[in-house]
This record gives structure tokens, sequence and C-alpha cells, in this order.
């Protein structure tokens, strides 16, 4: 196996093991480290390590003559940074940080719901972003849980250590007191097992199982921080926040064909409403799917 190969197979090792990104973005952050090894082919680790901003800057250019968009530039150059960063702790250096450059500019987007592939997009970014891995996992976990399970922020960071590991599905206490049963889907699971694992604070029975930096209990603003950051380097709208992942939840059931009955239980809806909002939500979105689709829809 050449050098290059080597290079490329440690950087996907990292991702999908270490960092337990989705195949999509190690597919994804692959092909950008590659792409940089083509302008780099005899360089190993050490010579990794000592690009800086200013050759990620003509990286950039180079993609950009492409035709490569906003949008994708900053996911590029989030794969590139994450690579040098990577590059360093390979090649042993102290500081093992990402060059310092800011993406392109992006246009503000109009409103759109989150789907799920900017949900994964989302996850992963923070996890990308954090200062630590356990961090990372950590907030990947909160918000899978928002959107694979449909809870409410303050739900989620109320898990306690007794609820682990996690089942198929999980009793939570939402507004008024009120008790739910969630489904947990097997990402949830794994990302939330993963982050336990990594915590490197004490997780007790009693005690809620997410950790500050410090080792209190997670605020949701940090949550919120990350999310913001996140949506700003994937060009998503400021609609894209925490709460929106649980929104999503619920749209992309009822679409589905899950019931309002079914999804008022699962929300934890005290009416039914509060969850009617969801239908309008679907139709907006099926109508705004079928005008730029269908070759014969007339706008209006």
């Amino acid at each position: 196996m050449s050098e290059r190969a080597d290079l490329l197979e440690a950087w996907r090792d990292h991702l999908s093991q270490s960092r337990r990104r989705s195949p999509h973005t190690v597919r994804a952050y692959t092909a950008a480290a590659a792409r940089l090894l083509d302008e780099h082919p005899d360089a190993g680790w050490p010579a990794l390590a000592r690009l800086d901003s200013r050759e990620l800057r003509a990286q950039l250019a180079r993609r950009r003559a492409e035709g490569l968009n906003n949008a994708s530039a900053a996911r590029e150059l989030s794969a590139l940074k994450g690579f040098i960063a990577f590059a360093r702790t390979m090649a042993g250096e102290e500081d093992a940080s990402a060059p310092r450059l800011r993406g392109p500019r992006l246009k503000k987007p109009l409103p759109r719901p989150i789907t799920p592939d900017d949900v994964q997009g989302l996850a992963d970014e923070v996890a990308d972003a954090a200062s630590a891995a356990w961090i990372g996992a950590r907030d990947r976990a909160v918000l899978l849980l928002l959107y694979g399970s449909g809870l409410r922020i303050a739900e989620a960071l109320s898990i306690k250590g007794a609820d682990l590991p996690l089942g198929e599905t999980l009793v939570v206490t939402g507004k008024g007191n009120k008790q739910r049963v969630v489904p947990v889907l097997p990402v949830v699971r794994e990302a939330v097992a993963d982050y336990a694992a990594r915590c490197p604070w004490p997780i007790r029975p009693d005690e809620p199982i997410f950790r500050g930096a410090k080792g209190g209990v997670l605020n949701p603003g940090m949550v919120q921080q990350a999310v913001a950051s996140a949506r700003k380097a994937l060009g998503l709208p400021d609609s894209a926040t925490p709460h929106a992942l649980r929104h999503s939840f619920a749209t992309h059931l009822l679409g589905a064909g899950a019931d309002l009955r079914s999804l008022q239980e699962l929300l934890g809806h005290a009416s039914l409403g509060s969850t009617q909002i969801y239908t309008k939500v679907d139709a907006a979105t099926m109508l705004e799917n079928y005008r730029s689709a269908h070759p014969r829809a007339k706008k209006g």
C-alpha cells in the first residue's frame, strides 16, 4: 500500500472509529483529503502538518474554479481543517489545532424544514467542531435524541445514569410532570452509548448523564451555541435550532403516515390542537416539493 493510501486509510479510520462520523461524512471528508494530497503528492504527516491557511485558501480557490458553491466550499474547508489538525496530531506536534481560516460568506437561505440529511450534517458538524472528542460525542448524542425521539432539549438533558443503557423505548417526564414513552432508534442508542463511554466524569444513577466541560450539569445554552456555529458553517437557516429538530421529528412522522393522536402522545402535547399545526407544516412542505419537482406544476 502506498504512503498516500496509508494516509487516507488512517484519516478514514479516525473519522469512522474515533469520531464516529456517518458513512456519508466519512466519504466526503476522505475525498476532500484525497484532493489535497493530489496537490501535495509527496507529503507525509510532518509535511501535511506544516500546511497553513495559505495552502488551504489556494485549495479552496482551485475547488471554486471547478464550480463549487459557497455551501459546499464551507463543508470542504471544515473537512480540510480537520484533516490538517489530524496530521498535526499524527506528526506529534504540541499544537494540534486546525489552521485559522474563515469560510466563504453564505447568503441567508429561505426558511426550510430540516431534512434528515441536514440533521445528520448538524450532528456531524457539532462533533467535528468540539474542543474535545467526548464533548463532540455528547453534543451529537443530544441532537440525535431531539430528532430521533422528538424530545425537548430539557427532556434530553434530564436523562439519568439509571436510564442507561438505553433500550428501544425511554420514559421521559415532560411539561406538567407528565410522563410518556418515546422510541429510541439504534443510531440514537449508539450515539448515547458512545458518549457515555467517552465521558471523563462518573455517570451516577441518580444524576443527569450529560455534563459540561467542568463536570457540572450541561447547560442548554451550550448545545444551542454549538448548533448555531454548525448551521452557519453548513449554510443552514437560522431556523435550524435544537428545538426545530423536535419539529422535524413530528413533521417527518406525519409525512410518513403517523396519525395525530399517536403523534400527540409521542410529543407530550396536552391538547390535540398543539399537534394539528404539523398538518399545515407538512402540507406546505409537500406543496413546495410538488412545485419544485413537477414539470407542470403551477407557481403561485
